[in-house]
């Protein structure tokens, strides 16, 4: 069992060369990943019961320590990276399904990625999870009518159906994983810790999915939305850094409410894209999903070390 910690810790920290190696596999040999595709939504629900699993009352505490943090990180989340991936998309004049996919990413929860990096940033760790955590449960009403409202431009939306998905693939999962915490504590305890190497294997099966069924697609425009996702994952941390600042937060608040708004729980919008829209509609979630397991580390090395001195 430690040893198999110890491959789950490994995996973790080196998330995003995994990320990397397996979208280069499934870009030069997609038959090889095109069987995963229908399965996207399992892999994400896997991801959501871990999730379940490891959240505790403790977690939804610091909503009433901190009510003013959580709020404004919340509400950061859902305002800040949607106008954002909105005005990106006017912006670069993206094709519809791209454009859609850009918003979609934009209106999901923070990951749980952003907590580990908050602790590396040495941010206010509690506040992170709590928003997190916030941020989920409050994605199925929030996540579809953003959508709705932002991106009926390009396709139609179906604002219904899209709450049953998150409802399917998030919140029921969740759920999942609070009772089995609550019946068998010890061996969720001891669960809890090879959890990071489930996730990576489902982030990474996911991105492997999106990547070998849109191989043309990002061909014709992967630069292009590169660009868009590292400006949106760049100003998101920006944008929420000067929020949590103008709201004079502490400077730890800050840096968890950056962190907290720039980083995507990109497997959603992946999951959401492939079932409602069109395989290229989850390129940009594949894409954050590896650019912000780059971004997030960097910045939280920065802070770690400014911290330091």
């Amino acid at each position: 069992m430690q040893g198999l910690v110890k491959i789950s810790q490994f995996f973790g920290k080196t998330f995003a060369i995994w990320v990397l190696v397996v979208a280069a596999f499934a870009f030069f040999l997609p038959g090889q990943f095109l069987w995963i595709g229908p399965y996207i939504s399992i892999l994400l629900g896997v991801i959501m019961f871990g999730m379940g699993m490891t959240l505790t009352v403790k977690d939804f505490g610091e909503v009433f320590r901190q009510p003013k943090s959580v709020l404004i990180g919340v509400a950061s989340q859902f305002i800040v990276m949607p106008l954002l991936a909105y005005a990106l998309a006017k912006g670069f004049n993206l094709p519809a399904e791209i454009a859609i996919g850009v918003i979609l990413v934009g209106s999901c929860p923070g990951g749980t990625a952003s907590n580990v990096m908050t602790f590396l940033a040495k941010g206010n760790t509690a506040l992170s999870v709590a928003v997190t955590s916030v941020s989920t449960l409050l994605a199925p009403i929030l996540t579809p009518a953003i959508i709705y409202i932002l991106a009926r431009e390009w396709l139609e939306v179906s604002a219904s159906s899209m709450f049953m998905s998150i409802l399917k693939i998030v919140i029921l999962p969740i759920i999942l994983g609070l009772i089995v915490q609550f019946f068998l504590k010890e061996q969720t305890k001891k669960s809890v810790d090879i959890m990071p190497l489930v996730s990576v294997i489902a982030i990474v099966m996911i991105v492997a999915a999106v990547v070998a069924g849109s191989k043309e697609k990002i061909i014709e425009s992967g630069l292009l939305i590169f660009a868009v996702v590292i400006l949106h994952n760049g100003l998101g941390y920006l944008f929420g850094f000067l929020i949590a600042k103008l709201f004079k937060l502490d400077y730890s608040d800050q840096k968890a409410i950056s962190i907290e708004v720039g980083m995507q729980n990109s497997g959603l919008g992946a999951a959401l894209a492939a079932a409602h829209f069109s395989p290229i509609a989850a390129v940009p979630s594949a894409i954050f999903s590896f650019w912000h397991n780059i971004s997030g580390p960097l910045l939280a090395t920065y802070w770690a070390r400014k911290g330091k001195k």
